[in-house]
């Protein structure tokens, strides 16, 4: 909202640590939970522009009923009842990609039906972005991020409910001829040097990969060097599947049972170069079941697990080409880039996310860090996606606070330019 013209007069944090992060760089202590603020007495003041997001918790699809009832014990019935007290002209909402999933179809009809029964035109349709679409210049970022937005401007109850036919705020696509394919880590992110002295910087040894996750990548390198397969398969090379026949156990789940016998029939394809290669490695005996998983996900990138982006994954180790990131998730997922042989850092991870060299985390614990860049949202998707909405309802919202567009007029396109002075607006306004 500060790179739009914003100030922000109102925040909500319910984990203290995030709250204490968001107050040392905003100089605004969040309030905490939303809830006791908005029952009974309506705390939060009057406001221009309300942005939130809420957990997607699973709506109940019982006893369906007019009205906001569906929606009453989530955070998101707390965000209708601000909307209802305030009416602020304006409202952007972010979710997980999966709030717009076919699991969720139910959940999606009761946000926009109650948004329109709160007076808010809002779309049929989600508007998904990710910041990996947007050219560096308007505040992208290399990391495969997609979320649902939900943007809206109030035109009241009857108004919202017919003028329903109204399109996503941007299209899922790159932006102004953008390439993703174009991100370059080093030079776009950009990735700090290993170790500079003078800075006092020596991410290798902080962030460098233990001797058994070199050894396990070195494993599977040379599998990926001493199998002659054509092309690599795009299913989890599974060590612990390769027999021939597949070993299906009664009761397999058949995406399961697909992977084992795609397996057996890689190893029957390749038996004696995978037979040494097992021997070479005592079998794989010392290594953890979770890492004789691989899944090369890099397409036409150099047959070397050094060249990829990695990531130690529950399901296996994850390569990926080495240009975008995938998504910041709040767990230890850590992205791995194969040519430095360690983790991004949690500065180069709050670059990822669109956050200033400026923001500061206070020497909090590293772990609490990557929590909370995993759950936020991108600053590049938010900022293009709430100057989209802003923009293309310009005359409506010109109607009732015209001082919204003329701020959003005259912002940088770049969110990232907005200067350290002056930090006290934030996610809401």
């Amino acid at each position: 909202v500060q790179s739009l013209g914003g100030e922000v007069i109102f925040a909500s944090e319910i984990d203290e640590a995030a709250a204490r992060v968001y107050e040392r760089n905003w100089g605004l202590r969040p309030h905490g939970d939303i809830v006791p603020l908005t029952d009974g007495t309506m705390d939060v003041p009057a406001h221009d522009v309300l942005a939130a997001g809420f957990p997607c918790q699973p709506f109940s699809k019982s006893g369906f009923q007019r009205g906001l009832g569906e929606t009453r014990g989530t955070l998101f019935f707390n965000i209708c009842k601000i909307l209802q007290a305030r009416r602020p002209p304006v409202i952007v909402l972010e979710n997980v990609r999966n709030l717009a999933g076919p699991r969720q179809r139910g959940t999606w009809a009761t946000i926009v039906r109650s948004l329109r029964e709160l007076g808010y035109r809002v779309s049929d349709m989600p508007t998904v972005f990710s910041p990996h679409l947007l050219p560096p210049e308007l505040g992208g970022r290399p990391q495969v991020r997609e979320r649902v937005f939900i943007t809206g401007t109030y035109v009241g109850r009857r108004r919202a409910e017919s003028e329903t036919d109204v399109g996503p705020a941007v299209a899922n696509a790159p932006v102004d001829g953008w390439d993703p394919r174009s991100w370059n880590l080093e030079a776009h992110l950009p990735l700090d040097p290993d170790v500079d002295i003078e800075r006092g910087i020596d991410l290798l040894s902080r962030y460098g990969l233990s001797e058994s996750e070199l050894r396990w990548v070195e494993v599977w390198n040379d599998w990926l060097a001493s199998v002659d397969v054509e092309k690599l398969p795009g299913f989890p090379i599974w060590a612990d599947a390769f027999t021939y026949p597949a070993l299906i156990p009664n009761g397999t789940p058949l995406w399961k049972r697909d992977f084992l016998i795609k397996n057996a029939e890689l190893y029957r394809a390749h038996r004696p170069q995978i037979d040494a290669w097992l021997d070479r490695h005592d079998g794989l005996r010392d290594i953890p079941p979770s890492r004789r998983k691989l899944e090369w996900q890099a397409q036409d990138t150099e047959r070397n697990l050094w060249s990829c982006v990695l990531h130690f994954r529950p399901s296996g180790i994850r390569a990926k080409r080495p240009t975008y990131l995938p998504a910041l998730v709040a767990i230890t997922q850590t992205s791995v880039f194969g040519p430095r042989k360690r983790r991004i850092s949690p500065r180069e991870a709050a670059r990822l996310q669109g956050l200033p060299e400026w923001f500061d985390f206070g020497g909090q614990r590293d772990a609490l860090t990557y929590k909370q860049l995993g759950n936020g949202v991108n600053v590049g998707a938010a900022n293009h996606v709430l100057r989209a909405h802003v923009l293309g309802d310009a005359s409506e919202i010109n109607a009732i606070a015209p001082h919204i567009v003329a701020a959003v007029e005259k912002a940088p396109t770049d969110p990232i330019v907005v200067s350290h002075v002056g930090r006290t607006a934030g996610a809401a306004a």
